[in-house]
């Protein structure tokens, strides 16, 4: 290709956002909710990396709380993700409608056993027919040494419990506790059969949390990753049974024939009740390929990230701006978001990157020192860390082997095109997640735009130079 048909391609750090005269007041005038994709909305336009040193079950549920959703890595068994997606559904709910049980036979030891597998506090007592017998709480089993001790001599007996009916609303549920005070309230049918549970802890998350992500049922929105060989498909409907809200096909080269075949074969599997995220790309040919292969949204981002190496490796990737941008226009005719996947620091990198066209943007290095993150804290050089890696790392293509049965022993000519580093350990998710929000809203309000599509509208870049950016941070202090 000659030198003059290159074309230029920028980056977050190349640009910035000219303000504009604005009318708007306050910050908090700006509405940050967007699409995630065709049919699935957040109040607040991010998401955690489907990483396995980002997200799992806890960041998930923090992730949803927030406004947010998180993306379950695919580095696990199938078995596995799907209880992590269960995790994520059962952390609150309305109705439960399958809540934890324990049968009237069972003795101490197997209560706690079951308590402590599935993190929960509480169990319901049921007969071998499902009908209610009793409840048993942490308080009923806190102090007692027996493990051979029957739940029966535990367990607040049926007679004394405050139930309800199958269709009993959110009001109702309220009342009854509230006139019991006590905290969880079983739902039974006419014989007696528990069909679920309605807690004290959810109803007041419903109302503390409106801004929370969740499904029709009232359960926390979570997503999932799958690949796009194996077991795929076994793994999408697996994910698709345990509710899981939105599917990401995981793939370094999402505009490859394996990604477009998989996409087609996994829309064929979950029909249209499961939105699916594709990518990742960074070209328009490859946004308008998914979106024809039937994407609900695209992932966009080849080599932004932190931990990732492909652009030295490979020399292939286009700078994350253009490459939103680009990819934006062409996803625009359909109508399907944008997911910019990489390269954000700071909340001004989530403004650019949203008024480029995107409509959400997936995080990773900010989230993985979290204390939601999964991984153990560990101390390097007097500063307490967590490990992060890329999934196109040695290590994590170690753990992707592991996890699709491979032996390892074939020869591979695969090079990593991911590092495994440190990060330090930060605060928590909910004041990592309110600085990037309110990040976007001081971009929107500069720009005078008091929604997303607004600001996509109003939105004026001006490139800078490297005297810029190096003007743009603090400078000339000590700090």
């Amino acid at each position: 290709m000659p030198s003059a048909e290159i074309p230029l391609a920028l980056s977050y750090d190349d640009v910035l956002l000219a303000p504009r005269r604005s009318g708007i007041i306050s910050r908090s005038d700006v509405d940050v909710s967007t699409r995630l994709t065709r049919g699935l909305r957040l109040a607040a336009p991010i998401v955690s990396a489907n990483m396995d040193t980002v997200t799992e079950a806890e960041m998930a549920i923090a992730m949803a709380r927030l406004g947010g959703i998180g993306i379950v890595h695919r580095f696990l068994s199938v078995e596995e993700q799907v209880a992590q997606v269960a995790r994520v559904k059962r952390a609150e709910a309305l109705v439960i409608p399958d809540p934890h049980t324990v049968g009237i036979a069972a003795t101490l030891a197997q209560a706690r056993e079951r308590m402590e597998r599935h993190g929960v506090s509480g169990l319901v007592v049921v007969d071998d027919e499902d009908r209610l017998q009793g409840m048993l709480t942490r308080r009923d089993v806190l102090l007692q040494t027996d493990p051979l001790t029957p739940v029966s001599e535990l367990m607040t007996p049926r007679e004394r419990l405050v139930v309800g009916a199958a269709g009993t609303t959110a009001d109702e549920a309220a009342r009854l506790l509230r006139d019991a005070r006590v905290e969880k309230l079983p739902l039974v049918a006419e014989d007696d059969r528990l069909v679920g549970l309605i807690t004290l802890r959810d109803l007041l998350q419903r109302t503390e949390r409106p801004e929370a992500t969740k499904d029709d049922r009232g359960r926390l929105a979570v997503g999932a990753a799958i690949g796009v060989r194996g077991d795929v498909i076994e793994r999408a409907q697996a994910l698709q049974e345990a509710g899981a809200d939105v599917l990401v096909l995981d793939i370094a080269h999402g505009h490859s024939e394996r990604a477009i075949e998989a996409l087609g074969r996994v829309r064929e599997a979950v029909g249209g009740r499961t939105e699916i995220v594709a990518g990742n790309v960074a070209t328009a040919e490859g946004a308008r390929d998914l979106v024809e292969a039937g994407a609900d949204a695209v992932k966009v981002g080849v080599g932004p990230g932190s931990v990732c190496t492909t652009r030295v490796v490979a020399g292939v990737g286009v700078p994350q701006l253009s490459a939103v941008m680009d990819c934006a226009e062409a996803c625009a005719p359909a109508n399907v978001p944008v997911i910019a996947d990489g390269g954000i620091r700071a909340g001004g990198d989530v403004a650019k990157a949203i008024a480029a066209g995107a409509e959400s943007v997936m995080v990773g290095n900010l989230l993985a020192g979290t204390p939601e993150s999964p991984g153990d804290v560990v101390r390097r050089n007097g500063t307490r860390v967590k490990v992060f890696r890329g999934m196109a790392s040695a290590p994590a293509a170690a753990a992707r082997r592991a996890a699709e049965g491979e032996d390892g022993t074939e020869f591979s000519p695969v090079v990593p095109e991911g590092v495994e580093a440190v990060v330090p350990l930060r605060d928590a998710t909910a004041t990592v997640l309110h600085a990037l929000v309110g990040g976007l809203r001081s971009g929107m309000s500069y720009s005078d735009a008091r929604t997303i599509p607004e600001f996509q509208r109003n939105a004026r870049f001006v490139r800078i130079t490297a005297g810029g950016l190096r003007e743009s941070h603090p400078h000339d202090v000590s700090y």
